[in-house]
């Protein structure tokens, strides 16, 4: 159980990146991932008073944020932009030209996950915020040998997805 009120500000602060990833996966936009983080710390700031620690406030957090993210991609449909279109985070390197290399292959990471079945989808995104198969099951409502399958399903789509890229 938790001792006294969760503070917003810390959770974010701490939380912020695995947020930010998140959201990149479920909106290419700017502008509308900005409304959808927005969307994200309004959801913790209203759920977080609940939290009874059951299971680590990472995975609260990352629940939350997904069930979120998860609405707002519903709610909106594609908008057919072009995968050239698509604005990725700014990457960290030593070098230029190793931004930019991290750069497209994030870019092109994203844009690969984006294409995924939405089921696939959160098993990946939040495997790779660096969830226990449980943890997962706990965020989506699964048994862990589900989201082992469903991981499994996900990894291999994904591997295909990005290897039809890489032909020339």
């Amino acid at each position: 159980m938790t001792e006294g009120p969760v503070d917003l500000a810390a959770v974010l602060a701490e939380n912020g990146a695995a947020i930010g990833r998140v959201a990149a996966c479920y909106e290419r936009d700017p502008a509308r991932r900005q409304d959808l983080l927005q969307e994200i710390a309004i959801a913790l700031w209203r759920a977080l008073p609940s939290f009874r620690g059951e299971s680590s406030l990472r995975t609260f957090v990352l629940r939350i944020a997904h069930h979120r993210a998860v609405t707002h991609s519903m709610r909106r449909p594609p908008d057919g932009q072009p995968l050239d279109a698509a604005r990725e985070l700014p990457a960290r390197g030593p070098t230029p030209e190793s931004e930019v290399v991290q750069s497209q292959r994030r870019a092109r990471l994203q844009d690969a996950i984006r294409e995924l079945p939405m089921a696939m989808r959160q098993v990946l995104t939040l495997a790779l915020e660096g969830l226990s198969n449980r943890a997962v099951g706990d965020v989506l409502g699964l048994s862990e040998n589900a989201v082992a399958i469903r991981l499994t399903r996900a990894r291999q789509a994904l591997r295909e997805r990005l290897a039809g890229g890489e032909e020339r």
